[in-house]
């Protein structure tokens, strides 16, 4: 409780000045690039589809309930939007869902220009996927490994294609557990388990960019964090937390502008990672963002990459250029 009153203090009383301010209204123009959001049905995923379409993409949608999906879609295209936007059936703690979702996909789309991996669950009891992940770590990481890697082919063939994950700054909280990576004998932590999801996120990104670069292949990988944005995705946290959140964050599409710079800016190199510029990384426009020590331990993130594979069973279309495994 002490830290959260202390970031309050913190988030309320400190200024950081001369900082650039990066708004929608630097975001590329869009049209003629496809774009797909993982669950763009609100929050950050919502403003981000906004946006993209705003800007003149091509947009799926990608969530499992369908009739938020569909209520979605039609608040976006009532903003009269240069672009299309539509929605599709993912549900990222089921495998099955997440190959039949990606198949999908590569039979009816000629590319793919962004692949924006940004839904997730924060904080929820214990409770397992499909295929009996732990929820967190099932759906925030080991869902959008797979759907990357499903995708892959589709990625590399589209000239200039990105893919960004939304992280957290839960990820410096984060301990890689290999010994129990879903929560089987250890107990139970809804705080312990989000963190870990995120730093899995954030070495999956950084392992991904290692392998393209040296497969010399043209497919950029960035990452996000929004900070402190006020979104349902706090529904599980405390109620005084909560109260907190929509005093002092930030609204959905200030926070969705870090993904949109990660996922846009033709600056933005394979690896790098944004989020807000004030306040501890809390709140402001997107700018580069710090990279954590244990996110950069390539010893770890090696091992999570073969462990994601054995556990999803999804391979990525490098190693005969790459000569590594997996």
């Amino acid at each position: 409780m002490t830290e959260v009153v202390n970031l309050v203090y913190l988030t309320t009383s400190v200024e950081v000045v001369g900082l650039s301010s990066w708004t929608l209204h630097d975001v590329p123009d869009q049209r003629g690039r496809s774009v797909i959001i993982t669950g763009g049905n609100t929050g950050l995923g919502f403003q981000a589809a906004s946006m993209f379409a705003d800007r003149g993409a091509d947009v799926l949608i990608a969530c499992r309930d369908a009739a938020r999906a569909a209520a979605a879609v039609d608040r976006i295209r009532a903003r009269g939007p240069r672009g299309t936007v539509r929605a599709g059936s993912l549900d990222l703690a089921d495998l099955d869902s997440v190959r039949a979702f990606a198949h999908e996909v590569l039979a009816g789309q000629e590319r793919l220009d962004a692949l924006v991996n940004n839904a997730a669950v924060m904080w929820t009891p214990l409770t397992r996927t499909k295929q009996g992940f732990e929820s967190q770590f099932g759906t925030n990481h080991l869902g959008h490994f797979a759907l990357t890697g499903h995708l892959l082919p589709l990625l590399l063939r589209t000239p200039g294609a990105r893919v960004t994950t939304v992280t957290s700054l839960a990820q410096t909280q984060g301990r890689i557990d290999f010994e129990d990576l879903n929560w089987r004998t250890r107990p139970y932590s809804t705080g312990a388990a989000y963190g870990q999801s995120k730093l899995a996120n954030m070495l999956f990104v950084l392992e991904l960019d290692r392998r393209l670069r040296a497969a010399a292949l043209d497919l950029t990988v960035t990452a996000s964090h929004p900070g402190w944005t006020s979104t349902e995705l706090t529904r599980h946290s405390p109620a005084f937390l909560q109260r907190v959140s929509r005093w002092i964050g930030m609204r959905p599409d200030k926070g969705a502008l870090t993904t949109m710079r990660a996922a846009t800016d033709p600056g933005a190199p394979g690896g790098s990672y944004w989020g807000p510029r004030r306040l501890f990384e809390t709140k402001g426009h997107p700018g580069p963002a710090r990279i954590i020590r244990r996110a950069q331990d390539t010893a770890v993130a090696a091992r999570l990459w073969e462990e994601s594979t054995r556990l999803t069973g999804v391979g990525f279309p490098l190693a005969a250029r790459t000569g590594q495994t997996g």
